[in-house]
């Protein structure tokens, strides 16, 4: 009977023990709101490097780590039929030069010279002619064709000067055409080898000597060597209450158990479809001592923060709206900034009130 007894006991302390509900009293401290984002550490200005042009790259002209100025060649691409297009563009840029066809421009001057002589000496016998026609000397027959001796020199003469001018435009519309063609090749010829955008430095290379590219594939990352961003994804429901200048504390995987400080300087306006969120780019204010491109983060936007501020945890919030006294009365409360622990209230409770966790 005493063991039973004692069995009893045991089972009634362990009911009230196990019935006990939590309770708290509300505290007055510091409070913000903030919203969650995650994303990546970039290079400042990184960007990815196309190429224009598919071929076989012929040599790789950086490695990883490499510091470079911008228009320093990153890589060959192996180019012979690109090089002979140019040869054959510089031939013909050449050969239609107005300078190479000056015979054919003499040609014509002499050709105009001819034609003006025979067209003033034409005019000297068709004014004679009609000298003596006035004086009832010679036959009105003389006098037109003298006539149109001078009518057909002064035609042949505009035609050799047409002749000259159509020719002269000919050469001009050649030569500037071939120029053209000889610098589109030469640009295409360049474009075998990849250049650097920007000053910066080479965070990676995609592809190996002897591998195919094309446009569609990057070969190279390249980026600012010393000044890092954050790039940050905001979920669609949040992006609103984020401003640029707002303070953004984070955390890194390699630095584990460390904050940093950030601060948001540009929102792009354009949503990702697929993610619902929009890319939220910060600054650092501190940093750690090394980073690297892509390193994940996640980080807290400092929406609003209100010094003492009458606090109690969320998990004692009923319903957004109320709590629970330990009197046993279910109390509305307003509530003000929160953040992932604590809500601020704004009325229905006081100091010294003691309030109860409600059951999960």
């Amino acid at each position: 009977m005493k063991r039973f007894g004692r069995l009893i006991l045991l089972f009634i302390l362990f009911a009230s023990c196990s019935g006990k509900q939590d309770k708290t009293q509300p505290t007055v401290e510091d409070i913000s709101e903030a919203v969650y984002a995650s994303g990546v550490v970039k290079s400042k200005a990184q960007y990815q490097v196309f190429p224009k042009v598919s071929g076989v790259i012929q040599a790789l002209l950086v490695t990883e780590g490499d510091t470079v100025q911008r228009g320093d060649p990153l890589l060959k691409i192996e180019n012979e039929a690109a090089r002979l297009s140019t040869e054959n563009a510089r031939i013909a840029a050449a050969y239609a030069r107005v300078g190479a066809n000056a015979e054919k421009l003499n040609e014509l001057r002499e050709a105009i010279e001819l034609a003006r002589s025979k067209k003033n000496n034409d005019s000297l016998l068709m004014v004679r002619q009609r000298n003596l026609w006035a004086k009832q000397i010679g036959t009105r027959v003389e006098l037109e064709q003298r006539e149109l001796n001078y009518k057909n020199a002064a035609t042949a003469y505009a035609a050799a000067i047409l002749r000259y001018n159509d020719l002269k435009k000919q050469l001009d519309f050649a030569e500037k055409q071939a120029q053209k063609n000889l610098q589109i090749s030469e640009t295409m010829s360049e474009e075998y080898t990849l250049r650097s955008e920007t000053d910066g430095k080479v965070y990676s290379v995609l592809k190996e000597k002897g591998e195919m590219v094309s446009p569609q594939s990057p070969v190279a990352i390249i980026g600012d060597a010393n000044v890092f961003i954050l790039e940050l994804q905001v979920d669609e429901y949040d992006i609103a209450r984020v401003k640029p200048g707002q303070q953004v504390l984070l955390n890194l995987d390699s630095y584990r158990g460390e904050v940093f400080e950030a601060r948001i300087y540009k929102i792009n306006p354009a949503m990702n479809e697929r993610t619902r969120s929009f890319t939220v780019e910060a600054s650092f204010v501190t940093s750690p001592p090394a980073l690297y491109p892509n390193l994940t983060t996640e980080a807290n936007i400092i929406i609003q923060t209100k010094k003492d501020a009458l606090t109690i945890p969320r998990e004692y919030l009923i319903d957004d709206a109320f709590v629970l006294k330990d009197s046993g009365d279910k109390v509305k409360v307003e509530t003000g900034v929160r953040d992932y622990q604590k809500v601020e209230i704004l009325e229905g409770l006081g100091r010294e009130d003691v309030i109860v966790k409600p059951a999960s």
